[in-house]
């Protein structure tokens, strides 16, 4: 339990800086836009659907599933913006080498601010459960679809920031850091419309996320965000353990 100071000062410096103030308030403005997009058309599809049509509108097709897929590609900016201080802000101010004389292994520092991360990220994606709740009250949204298209939101994060600690391990400079981190993103991204190779669409995050947008859990799915976020993770912990950081 060592990470503990550490997740408690990661989460503290989170939020005695602009930073996750400004980070909310993007991912949750963004969001609610969306919903709003999704719900406007849906109500107007409804009121202008003829009675001699196909059966009533579906909102999981119409609202939820369109407003899972935008949350997935919001993630590429706002990921970006969580994962550029942790490391790449130690080196810069000149407290990494502060952090060594703790009693703290490699694994503690990486848990502590990974955790922190995850838990800003968290506490955001809580705030978006209004919507869905919004939605029944008005009509009957499928359920598994919601529990499943969150979790992969949830997985899809872990990956990410796993990737974002790696690349701000990497630079002493936020800005640097968000930038790589986010070009990294968007070739895992884009990665599966480079070509028909099976290889490539197993690689791309957003072939993924696909089934649990449709209310599907796949092993192969979990595995992958999980391979994901410990490559990463190892990565991460390999620079730490370099003369290169430490320095």
């Amino acid at each position: 339990m060592n990470f503990l100071p550490v997740y408690v000062r990661e989460l503290r410096s989170y939020f005695t800086s602009p930073v996750a103030y400004v980070v909310m308030l993007f991912f949750l403005l963004l969001t609610g836009v969306f919903f709003m997009v999704f719900v406007g058309d849906f109500s107007m599809a409804s009121m202008n659907q003829s009675p001699y049509g196909h059966g009533p509108l579906n909102v999981t097709q119409a609202v939820v599933r369109p407003l899972l897929g935008n949350m997935s590609v919001i993630l590429l900016f706002v990921m970006p913006l969580i994962t550029m201080k942790p490391f790449a802000e130690e080196k810069r101010s000149g407290t990494a080498e502060l952090l060594f004389t703790y009693p703290l292994s490699d694994l503690d520092l990486l848990l502590g601010k990974y955790l922190a991360a995850f838990s800003l990220f968290m506490a955001m994606l809580a705030v978006t459960l209004v919507f869905p709740m919004f939605i029944a009250i008005f009509s009957e949204p499928e359920m598994g679809t919601l529990i499943s298209g969150y979790l992969g939101l949830v997985l899809m994060s872990m990956a990410f920031i796993a990737l974002g600690l790696f690349i701000s391990s990497l630079t002493e400079n936020q800005i640097v850091a968000a930038i790589a981190t986010f070009a990294m993103l968007l070739i895992f991204w884009i990665i599966q419309w480079t070509g028909n190779s099976p290889i490539l669409r197993h690689l791309s995050v957003l072939e993924h996320f696909n089934n649990f947008a449709q209310g599907l859990i796949d092993t192969r799915d979990v595995v992958y965000y999980l391979s994901f976020t410990l490559l990463w993770m190892f990565l991460t912990l390999r620079v730490l353990e370099s003369k290169k950081w430490r320095g």
